[in-house]
């Protein structure tokens, strides 16, 4: 998994978006309520994802929305279940 979020103590942080985010390695206080969404969610892999940065002190990470399911596996099952419901009384 690639990230444009460069996390360091040198530098001040910064959101340049969609290049690059500069973010302190560690989160605060502020973090826990001030988290906001950076840009739209993406597709990794079976992830959909989302950079999320806090408004106070620019930490960023990146963040799982949700997994997404397998489509030929979710296809085999319909298929299973439809067999066993046609085979009920």
């Amino acid at each position: 998994m690639q990230t444009i979020i460069e996390y360091t103590n040198t530098k001040i942080p910064e959101n340049r978006f969609p290049s690059r985010i500069v973010s302190p390695p560690q989160s605060s206080a502020c973090c826990f309520s001030a988290m906001e969404e950076v840009g739209a969610p993406w597709v990794d892999g079976r992830w959909l994802v989302q950079y999320k940065r806090c408004r106070d002190c620019g930490f960023t990470v990146r963040a799982i929305v949700r997994y997404l399911p397998d489509p030929a596996l979710g296809a085999q099952l319909r298929k299973i279940l439809r067999t066993v419901f046609q085979r009920m009384p």
